[in-house]
């Protein structure tokens, strides 16, 4: 195994996404250099390496071991302006303010 690959077997303890960094280290391992240092991965059609997806799979393995924020205790009220049950802005909606804007055009 190079040093530009990842043993999927052997999760770090500081993880705590494991179906993110599953995910990362697989595509990681998918784009390995060759020796004359371009990316072996088919999608990436001889791309100088590291390539745009091992980058981006060195950042996701990175998200995947940062601390996840606690969840609020139940019973907690919500931010002010958002919806307790679904967290969404009261003034937007999942819809992202479309339901405002239709009634400012009638």
């Amino acid at each position: 195994m190079s040093e530009t690959t990842t043993d999927r077997a052997e999760r770090p303890a500081e993880v705590t996404d494991p179906l993110l960094w599953g995910l990362s280290a697989a595509v990681a391992d998918a784009h390995q250099p060759d020796d004359e240092q371009a990316c072996v991965s088919p999608s990436c059609v001889g791309a100088a390496w590291p390539c745009a997806a091992w980058e981006n799979a060195q950042e996701g393995l990175r998200a995947a071991q940062m601390p996840r924020p606690a969840p609020a205790p139940a019973g907690t009220p919500a931010e002010p302006g958002r919806d307790a049950a679904t967290g969404w802005s009261t003034d937007e909606g999942p819809t992202g303010g479309a339901e405002r804007l239709a009634v400012r055009a009638a």
